[in-house]
């Protein structure tokens, strides 16, 4: 199979939202696409608008498979989980061309909101 993708990505509208108003709890998802036939490790760099880059996060998508990562369950190297109701940025970055797409869903309100995009793609 072709080989699709780019190894560098950018997400500028992350968040984590602490309120939720029914079963489900809100959260992020960083879905990714590796179509090599070799294993992406995938590392993360968080960006905040008042305080300094954060690294360490990561993940691992292997060869011709899909990875459904909730932001809401990574913890970083030093332990650190990603803080809630603070606006951020990812730098995703893997050693592999990869595809990525973010997606929010929001249980804040009874009424739930889901939004999806795909990254942009540094060349």
């Amino acid at each position: 199979m072709k080989e699709y993708g780019k190894k560098v990505w950018l997400i500028p509208d992350c968040f984590l939202n602490s309120v939720s108003k029914n079963e489900s709890i809100s959260h992020e998802a960083i879905c990714v696409i590796n179509t090599t036939s070799r294993e992406a490790k995938i590392d993360f760099t968080l960006l905040f608008e008042d305080r300094e880059a954060v690294t360490g996060y990561g993940a691992v998508c292997g060869a011709m498979k899909t990875h459904h990562i909730r932001m809401d369950k990574q913890v970083n190297a030093q332990g650190v989980k990603i803080p809630r109701d603070v606006p951020y940025a990812v730098l995703v970055e893997s050693n592999e061309p990869i595809v990525v797409q973010y997606s929010r869903l929001d249980t804040s309100a009874a009424e739930m909101a889901l939004m999806t995009t795909i990254a942009y793609p540094v060349e």
